[in-house]
Order: C-alpha cells, then structure tokens, then sequence
C-alpha cells in the first residue's frame, strides 16, 4: 500500500496552511519534528483542528496506535475520570476526534487496508455507545435503581446497529442508525424512586442520544439518527422487545426488510444477540427462495434516483449511477432472494457476503473481485472526501482547493485523472447492478413519480420540493396532509397486502388529485374516505387495479364533500364506481320500488338485520347515482328533487311492508287487512310532500289509518287493533332510525300530526278529519298545502286527497288569515335566521327567500281555494303559482318572479348543500330577492 505522505502537498497547500502550521507548533513543539503531520494540516482541515486543540494526545496516540480490539478498555479508562454528564461528554468527543485523526493517519501512510480502516471505525463507534451506556447506567443506579427481569435478572438498554455500523463498515464521517429495545415490562428497584420500565429506558435512552449527538463546543461524536424505528419520527423512542416483534410481524415494510439485513447488536452480550435474531431473521430471510426482493430493491433504487435527481447531484459516488449504494443493492438482492436458505449469506458484512455469493456461485469469480476493487475505491475515496473536514459528504467537489487536497490523498496528480477513474469504476458498477435488479424505463420513473412521497424517511423540505414540481398550489399544506395520513396508516393495521396495495395506490392516486382544480381541498375528502377503508384490503385493492374508479373518486369528491362523507360512511358504495357507465345510467321514477326489492329478494324476511342493512345500502347506491348525475350535469334541480322523493316513497313502502309482516306473524292483522291493503297510510309534508326533497333531508310525515279499534287481530298473540297501528309506527320508526353498520335511512319528524307531541303515533282518519277541521292552526294549514299521500291503498289515498283539499278549500277570514300568516312567518324569522350574525344572506328565512315564496304560496291556496278548487290541487309551489296566475289572483309578471327567484334561490340551497355548507350566500340575488319582496308586499298590504 502506498505512503500517500511521503511526498509533498502542491506548494499552494502548503502555503495556505502556513498560519496554522505555526500556531500549532507554537502549542505543540513536538509536532514540528514530523513531516507527515505537516503534510495533514496542509491536506486535511479536520486534522489541523485536531492537532491544534489535542495535540499531545494526538501526537502520543500516533505513537502507540490502538489494536481494534481495544478501544472499548481504553474509552472506559478515560471515562473513569468522569462525574458528570458534562464531562462524559467532553471525553468522548476528546476520544473520537482523535482516535478518527489517527487513523487518518494511518491510512494515508499505508499501514492499513480499507477494510481494516472500516472495522476500526465502526469499533470507535461501538465503544463509544457501550461504554456511554454503561457510564449512564451506572449514574442511573443511584436515582432510580435497576431494570430486572420477571426471573431477576438485570436487564439493559438493547441499542441496535443499523446500516454501515451494523455491518461494521462505518463511514470516517457517517451518522449512526440505531434502535433501542428492552427485554420485558416491569419497574426498577434499588433507587431512591421506581420507573416503569419503558418511562426508565427512555430517559436513558435520551440521554445516550444527547452524550454522542449533542452538538458541544467538542463538536459531536456521532450524529445519531432514530428514524428507522419502528413507525419512524413518530414513533417511541424505545419499545419492548414484545413491542418489536409484534411490529416486524405485523406492520414490517419491504424497506424495513432490507434495512435489517444489516442489524446488529452493540452491546457485548450474546444473550441479547440470540434474542434478537431469533425476532428478526423470520422477517428478513424467507425460507424459500423469493424472488420479491429484486422488485422491491428496484423500486428502492428509483427512489433513490429520483431523489438525487431531485436535489440536482451530479458526481455523487454514492448514491448516483454506478455508486456505493448500487454494490449494497447487488449483495443485499441475493441475501434476501436466498439468505432463507443459504444460512451464510445472513451476514451484516458485505465483504462476507460478496465471499458467500462467490462460494455459492451466484456470481462469477472474476466478476466479484472486480466488483470489490471498485467498490474499495470508491469506499477509499468517499473517506477522503470526508477526512478533508469531518463532513458526511459523497459529493466530489467543484472547489479547486478541495480538488487539490483529494488528488493528493489520492495519490493522482491532477483532477482530469481521478475524475476520469471515478467514471470508470462507476460505470463498471452500473453495468453489473443492471445486470442483477433491472433497469426502470423513464416511462415507469414518471408512474412512480410521486412514490417518494410514501417514503418513511422523506424529509420535509425534500417533499415539498417534490410537490412544487408537480402543482402550483400550497405544497405545504398537502405534504402536511400527506405526512399525517402517513403517519395515521403506520399505527392501523391492515398486513402485509393491504400495505403493499395502498404503497402502490396512493403514488397514482396523488397525481390524479394533483391534476383537479383544488387539490388540496380535494385531497383532504379523497383521505377521508381512505381512511374509512384503509384497512378493507379489498376496496384499496379495488382502487388500486381500477383506474375508471378513482376516476370517478375523484370526481365526485371534487364536486361534493356530501358525497366523500358518503362515501367514508358507507364504503360498500365504492362498488358503484367500478363502472361509470352505469353509474350515471338513472332508474325511471317509477323504477326505483322495483330496484329496491332486487336488493332485498335475496335476504331471508327473517333475517331483519340484513334486510335493514340491504335497504340502507340501496337506498346509498340510488342516491350516489342521483347525485353522480346531478354532478355531471345531466340532470336539473327539479328532476334531482324528484329522483330523491320517488326514491324516499319506495323507501317507505318497503318499510311499511317490513313493519307489517313483522307483527302479523307475532299477532295476526286486523279483520279484513292484509299486506296488500293494510287501512294504513303515510302523509309527507314539507319538502318530501312538496317533490323538494334534497341530499340529507329528513321526512315529516303523518300516519293515518282506517280501522275499527274496538276490534283485535286475528293471530296467535292478538291485541287490539289501535294498539296494532301503534305498534306498526314504532316499527316503522325504528326500522328508519336504527343505526345499523350502515347507518340509518332518513331521519323522520312526526311533529305535524294532530296535536303534535302530545297527540298519537297513528291517527284514524274520522279524528284525523274533526281535528283539521275543529281545532287546527293556521301554520298546520299552511304545512297541509304540502302534504301528500305517499303511502296507502288507492282507496285510503284518494279519500285522504279529498279531505285535504276539502280542508284547504273551506272559506275563511283573508284579514285574519293575513295575520296569522304573518305574526308566523316574524317568529319563525326570528328564530330561524342565520344572518345575524353574518353579512351573508339566509336563502331559506331572510326576507325574499325561499320561505317568503313558500308563504306567499300558502297564503293563496288558503285565501282562494273555496272560489278556485284548482289551486289546491298540487302540493309543489312551482304549479301552485302557475294556477294562481291561470285564476288571475297574481299577475303573470308577479308568478315568473316568484317562479324564477325560487328555482334560482333553490338551485343556490341545493348547491350549498352538496358543498356541505348552510344555505348563505354573500354574493348578489338582490334582483331576485326584491322581486319576492315586492310581490310581498303586494300580496301581504292590499286590502282584500
């Protein structure tokens, strides 16, 4: 090996190096009388520091060089000297900058091999943790006494080696991976207080990190970084060793894998060794032989380049084409593809396991040792790199000065040639990594684009550069959204297929997303409903093999957070999205009864639980597609409202006939009913009554029947026929409330029969008539304009539409009227506005709304009916108010304001409702609102 000191740095180094040469000497006269040591300071600045403020100890540490075997006695030594924490500290930084400075050195003049010089390093390394270890429990001991076993054995912090140190193959600047376990729960004993245990070894394990981490006047030791631990940053920074297991078991990544390839442990005890290997080689080494790695470390290496690629490194010899890591890449692909059956190949070393590769003839002889020559120079080179100031870097330089000082402790004369052998032995490398994992086509790096982002370790800053590149919107506020759901999926477990189906869906998901118009917004509901079936493999599955699904994810969830909540509720209607065809593809209004019972033919009638599921899931399915169209644009309001209330009356038929056969087989039914005429009947008011109905709309209803109650059913248990209609509501009504699996049907308000709260569940139609006609309100005649028979026999409806009109039809006091209507419209003003408190306007209560028309149209039906039947013929305000300009009781231009600011303020409401919002609006309806005000006052201030 070649003495790289024995000759003389170029003139200019030297001359730059002057200063400090001097004030060295100045401190450290004996410096003087070594050649090399001049020939250091004027090569390496790390080693000029050094010299400068440890130079006796340097200088007598060269002198007696270290064996690698006894760095650990030596460290301990040192640290005997120590009482506080401060003074750990300062001797451990004392200890490894000069230990690394020797060995500079070392190197430089020939007397040991890289992997000599690798093995050294990772000893320093592991001395340093060991003996801190040991110093911190010791000062532990006396606060909070000892860890112990169940079987009374003391028990120690288990601190892990990752990557290079694991593999004891350290880097002379490298940071070091570690994990930290403990054996078993318990508490301490023999302190002034108890700790549990994970509480104890965390605060150890903090103040391990701080001794070798902390950023001192010294410097550091090692910057120690945590992020491989289970669930990354934010997980716990130590677990239990039945902790560690069950997460390899459970949530352990392809990563993962592949990164404890190289794990070892660092404390000298076998015991604690054999107990990790027995956790962790099932999870690394399959028993056969899997060829799933080589795509993994594919995917792996593009990763890695798109990062590079990213960060715009050129003539990195580590992590570009043909580097450092592609030669890890080539031994660990064999490891993992047949480590489960080569026991030899379960090695941290990659010189053993480029040995066992050779030995097994997985690669040819002259291939391996090419490899491992390459490999060593680029090795040697990256410590060069990094003995020029102590700095983690792989990164050839551009400055001319570092350029000199790398060639010289390379031994080449001029940049133009080491350069020129980089590009060689890295070209080589690539050659022989395509050869082993593949290559990837630009067309796959764009697939993949996004795929870093599902990456553990992804740095913020990195991630939101990546973002940038991709949308001109907040990149933050999506990489902040991102790294939370991230960080959500880690804690749920969903196995191992279900991880890899959502690592493969999120990356084309994403760039779908980042394609719309308000990504971000978008973002937050398409999470929502992953979220709701992160752990349902088969509709992430579904998501993922489907590109027509996410498609119209996508679509839906940008035009409506109503439909993503849906969805997060009600996964099942994933299923819908499969086919967008027939997704958009509506049932004719009289179509939807049928449809209904296809979903429940196949469920058993006893089995109610599912039938009440099936009912809810159909009635979800129906109103995605209403609302699929609605979004699309292919149908307007006013179908959109009869689609959702022909599809509320099928609903309540089916429930009317599940109630029913529900009780005739515990009592029978009542004389001379059946299934097919039950004497029963439903009455909807408000916006189902009036075809109104919207998304999320509860149903008013009123039930009425036609029975004799003196009389009983006709079954094995029989009651009373009045108690049989009561019982057939609350069956009703449990059957739509009941929250199941699959949520509930409607809502429904039964405050508008007789009497009210206070009045019966089911009212017979004789009573339902004295009470309209004796002793209901004005409001409760203005509610029955809407109402209509949704629900009976032909029979029962008819007779039920002619009382109604019949009530709405009796003559009455229009001053009067006018009075009532008006004192009920302040109150419920008053109460029900919402603009108050804004400068929004309310679109349903402020005064030219929705419920102003709704009055005027009520009023007119009430005020004109006796004189003009016609008017109360229909329950829908939009041809109430054409009748009422057909009788000339408005003027046409009064009906086509009222008919135009109403279609225009509910398209507003509907459209606020599928946003999720409450029905404000701040932009400009004036002209639609004075109209309705005009008519107002038209209609409210003329004398009759």
């Amino acid at each position: 090996m070649q003495n790289h000191l024995s000759s003389l740095p170029p003139k200019s180094l030297l001359q730059q190096s002057a200063g400090i040469w001097e004030h060295i000497v100045e401190l450290h006269p004996a410096a003087k009388e070594n050649d090399e040591c001049r020939n250091l300071v004027a090569s390496s600045d790390f080693f000029a520091r050094v010299l400068e403020r440890y130079g006796d100890k340097l200088l007598s540490g060269m002198a007696q060089p270290c064996a690698e075997q006894d760095y650990a006695n030596r460290l301990q030594q040192a640290l005997q000297q120590c009482s506080t924490e401060q003074q750990l500290k300062r001797q451990l930084r004392c200890f490894r900058h000069t230990q690394m400075a020797i060995l500079l050195w070392r190197e430089l003049r020939g007397d040991v091999s890289l992997s000599t010089s690798l093995a050294h390093y990772s000893a320093i390394a592991d001395a340093c943790i060991q003996q801190a270890l040991q110093w911190l429990q010791t000062d532990f001991k006396v606060r909070y006494g000892s860890a112990y076993t169940a079987s009374g054995d003391e028990q120690s912090l288990v601190v892990l080696g990752m990557g290079k140190l694991g593999g004891r193959e350290l880097n002379f600047s490298s940071d070091i991976d570690l994990i930290f376990f403990y054996p078993e729960q318990g508490e301490t004993s023999g302190g002034r207080r108890s700790l549990e245990h994970n509480v104890y070894f965390t605060r150890l394990a903090q103040a391990l990190i701080a001794a070798l981490d902390e950023a001192t006047a010294d410097g550091q030791v090692f910057r120690v970084d945590m992020r491989l631990r289970p669930f990354g940053s934010s997980g716990p920074l130590v677990t239990s060793y039945n902790a560690l297991e069950h997460y390899y078991q459970e949530q352990g990544r392809d990563w993962e894998r592949y990164a404890m390839v190289k794990a070892r442990v660092i404390n000298q005890n076998e015991d604690y060794n054999q107990l990790f290997q027995s956790l962790i080689r099932p999870f690394v080494y399959r028993r056969y032989i899997d060829f799933s790695a080589i795509e993994a470390l594919r995917k792996m290496k593009l990763l890695i380049t798109q990062e590079t690629r990213r960060q715009g490194v050129k003539n990195n010899i580590k992590l570009g084409a043909g580097g450092i890591r592609e030669v890890e890449f080539i031994a660990q692909v064999h490891q993992l593809i047949r480590g489960g059956q080569e026991k030899a190949l379960q090695t941290q070393s990659l010189y053993q396991a480029f040995s066992q590769i050779e030995r097994l003839g997985l690669m040819a002889s002259a291939t391996v040792n090419q490899l491992m020559q390459d490999y060593e120079y680029l090795r040697e080179l990256e410590h060069r790199l990094q003995q020029l100031n102590d700095e983690q870097t792989q990164q050839l330089p551009e400055d001319e000065r570092l350029r000199q000082q790398l060639c010289y402790m390379m031994g080449d004369a001029e940049w133009q040639q080491l350069q020129q052998r980089v590009d060689d032995v890295m070209q080589r490398i690539h050659q022989e990594f395509r050869q082993v994992i593949g290559s990837q086509s630009e067309d796959d790096e764009e697939e993949h684009g996004l795929q870093v982002l599902w990456q553990d370790m992804l740095e913020d800053d990195a991630a939101v550069e990546i973002l940038q590149q991709e949308t001109e919107v907040d990149a933050a506020e999506l990489w902040q959204q991102i790294k939370t759901f991230r960080q959500e999926t880690r804690k749920r477990s969903s196995g191992p297929r279900g991880r890899a189906a959502l690592t493969r869906l999120m990356p084309v998901l994403l760039r779908q997303i980042l394609q719309q118009q308000h990504p971000v917004q978008l973002l937050e509901r398409v999470l929502s409903v992953i979220r709701a079936i992160m752990s349902r493999t088969a509709y992430i599955e579904l998501l993922t093999e489907n590109p027509g699904a996410r498609e119209q994810l996508c679509k839906l969830c940008a035009a409506s957070p109503w439909v993503s909540e849906q969805l997060a509720l009600h996964p099942v209607l994933l299923d819908e999205l499969i086919d967008p065809q027939q997704l958009y593809q509506l049932a004719d209004l009289e179509e939807y009864p049928a449809l209904l019972r296809e979903y429940l033919m196949r469920i058993p009638e006893q089995d109610l639980e599912r039938q009440m599921d099936a009912l809810r899931q159909a009635k979800q399915a129906l109103q995605l597609k209403i609302a699929a169209a609605d979004i699309s644009g292919a149908l307007e309001l006013m179908k959109v409202s009869d689609h959702l209330s022909y599809l509320a009356q099928a609903v309540i038929a089916e429930v009317v006939v599940m109630a029913w056969q529900q009780l005739a087989q515990k009592h029978g039914t009542p004389p001379g009913r059946s299934a097919s005429d039950t004497g029963f009947a439903v009455l909807a008011y408000g916006k189902l009554g009036g075809l109104e109905l919207g998304y999320g709309s509860d149903l008013d209803l009123v039930f009425v029947c036609d029975a004799d109650y003196s009389e009983q059913t006709d079954g094995a248990k029989p009651i009373e026929v009045q108690q049989f209609y009561l019982r057939l509501a609350q069956r009703i009504l449990h059957l739509f409330t009941t929250r199941t699996v699959a949520g509930i049907l409607y809502d429904v308000d039964l405050r508008l029969r007789p009497s009210g709260q206070a009045g019966l569940l089911v009212t017979q139609v004789d009573s339902f008539v004295r009470y309209l006609r004796e002793d209901a309100w004005t409001w409760e005649m203005q509610a029955l304009v809407r109402a209509r028979c949704v629900y009976g026999s032909e029979h029962l409806c008819s007779q039920l539409e002619d009382i109604r009109r019949s009530m709405l039809a009796r003559q009455r006091d229009k001053a009067q009227l006018k009075q009532d209507i008006l004192e009920m419209r302040a109150k419920m003003r008053q109460h029900l506005s919402r603009s108050d408190t804004t400068q929004a306007f309310d679109i349903k209560q402020d005064a030219g709304g929705i419920a102003d028309i709704e009055f005027i149209t009520q009023y007119l039906v009430l005020a004109y009916s006796h004189e003009h039947p016609s008017l109360c013929r229909y329950s829908d305000n939009i041809r109430v108010l054409t009748a009422a300009q057909q009788r000339h009781i408005i003027s046409e231009l009064d009906a086509q304001n009222l008919i135009n600011a109403y279609q225009i303020l509910r398209c507003e409401s509907h459209a606020l409702a599928l946003q999720g919002e409450q029905a404000l609006v701040t932009h400009d309806l004036s002209s639609e609102r004075d109209a309705v005000i005009d008519c107002w006052n038209r209609v409210f201030a003329e004398p009759d």
